[in-house]
């Protein structure tokens, strides 16, 4: 499986550096698979169809502001992390890094508990 980053590189040698849809595409893409969504439940939650959603992802249909802003926070992401060339965003990463941190401390609580 291709990283975040290569799946830029790719896309940005394929289309160049001014194809924001190609870019926009691959985010909303990824973003949603690193979520575990499925296109119809990101299509729900940012109030939209299904349809829709595949043609953006497809570089067929370039979203309105507004829409730009429902996807982001359906996608629990800035909407301006949807255009970013780079890997993930520094505040999904510490998302991420935070949640990893939380569990590894409640299952240390566990076993402390469980020792005693």
């Amino acid at each position: 499986m291709e990283t975040f980053q290569e799946g830029v590189k790719q896309l940005i040698l394929k289309y160049g550096m001014t194809s924001l849809r190609a870019i926009l595409a691959q985010n909303i893409k990824k973003r949603r698979e690193f979520l575990g969504i499925s296109q119809a439940i990101l299509a729900e939650r940012a109030d939209t169809s299904t349809n829709y959603i595949a043609q953006i992802e497809q570089r067929n249909k370039f979203p309105s502001s507004e829409m730009l802003e429902r996807i982001a926070l359906a996608l629990e992401f800035d909407s301006t992390d949807l255009f970013s060339v780079g890997p993930f965003p520094a505040k999904a990463l510490k998302q991420f890094q935070d949640g990893i941190k939380a569990d590894i401390e409640n299952r240390i609580d566990k076993l402390k508990k469980s020792n005693k």
